[in-house]
């Protein structure tokens, strides 16, 4: 039986949280007087001078009905990033504990692993950019908190084996974190439509990928209440702005556009990848489920910065673990991949 508050760091099992004057009352009308806000409104055409709701309950409840996952399992966060860093404040005690990251990945797990001052256990992908099930076995012991699972990872795009992902998360005793931020560009179905099945599971996806949000920095984790009580108790009090809420709100009344981009994304990353055969310094053109190629070619440092002379910027990749003579190149407009093929024609 899986228990997120036996794997709490002990010092946080008694923690008192910050009682923001919101939590008293939950209505939205009345005399607020108990915030020390401003009375008279904002220096800004409309007003921002209320604190914003702390758990976003109007927007979870949206996302909700869009996922297809009670309001109940969702967490929302300045990006991924915030969960990600709550999760090893909450479970990881410093210079003791650690974590499995499974390289090449998002890099971001490794950074909040150190400066939280925790263990990242590097257990690299297989050849073909696969869990490796049994060396992750292997690498585990009685402090190991966490598993981060990258799907479809980052940098090299492609979905790792789901049954893997099933087998770590049944015999793993901790927290295995699947992070789908780039799930919107695959035809399978979402980890966070099991979260009954897996209570030590926690999805990680955001509104920076497919729909176009990057700047507002809104992430999302899919968990058990149990979990995500945990998260809410240590979070900042009001962790997102009204602006943020208001206008992801808003937002989500177009889904119809967001679908448009993805369908767009999908068929000009078909005539890239195309395009991209036909350069002969590219070597490998690794299959993807995301929103981006990576590709190995000769002197891939040399022609990085060569492109970069040229205004166009991609991402060296080329030190990066299995993906050495690698550069990750994001699908963009159709005018934008023509000026790439036209940079790599030139170049080679």
């Amino acid at each position: 039986m899986f228990d997120a508050n036996a794997l709490l760091r002990t010092h946080l099992q008694k923690l008192v949280p910050y009682s923001s004057a919101r939590d008293d009352y939950k209505g939205n009308e009345g005399v607020f007087l108990d915030a020390n806000e401003n009375p008279l409104g904002s220096i800004t055409e409309e007003d921002w001078n209320r604190y914003p709701d702390p758990y976003q309950k109007e927007l979870k409840t949206r996302i909700a009905q869009i996922k297809g996952v009670r309001s109940e399992n969702i967490f929302l966060g300045n990006g991924s990033d915030e969960p990600i860093d709550l999760l090893f404040r909450a479970f990881c005690e410093p210079g003791k504990d650690n974590v499995i990251i499974n390289p090449p990945t998002y890099g971001m797990y490794k950074v909040s692993a150190d400066i939280n001052n925790v263990e990242a256990r590097e257990v690299l992908l297989t050849a073909n950019y696969d869990l490796d099930v049994e060396a992750i076995k292997s690498a585990v012991d009685e402090n190991t908190k966490i598993i981060f699972i990258c799907s479809p990872n980052n940098p090299t795009g492609n979905d790792v084996s789901l049954d893997k992902i099933e087998e770590v998360l049944r015999f793993f005793k901790g927290i295995v974190l699947v992070d789908e931020a780039y799930v919107d560009f695959t035809s399978r179905q979402s980890f966070a439509l099991r979260l009954e099945e897996f209570p030590n599971l926690l999805v990680l996806q955001t509104f920076s990928k497919a729909w176009g949000l990057a700047a507002l920095r809104l992430g999302m984790a899919f968990a058990s209440e149990e979990i995500l009580a945990i998260l809410n108790k240590i979070k900042a009090p009001y962790n997102l702005s009204g602006l943020v809420q208001k206008t992801v709100l808003k937002a989500l009344e177009n889904l119809e556009k967001k679908d448009r981009m993805v369908d767009q994304i999908l068929k000009n990353r078909e005539s890239l990848g195309e395009a991209l055969k036909q350069i002969p310094m590219i070597k490998t053109i690794f299959p993807t489920d995301s929103n981006f190629f990576l590709v190995k070619l000769e002197n891939a440092s040399e022609v990085y910065k060569k492109l970069i002379e040229q205004k166009i910027i991609l991402r060296d990749r080329s030190k990066v673990a299995l993906c050495e003579g690698g550069i990750r190149i994001t699908v963009g407009t159709e005018k934008e991949n023509e000026l790439l093929i036209e940079a790599l024609k030139n170049l080679n």
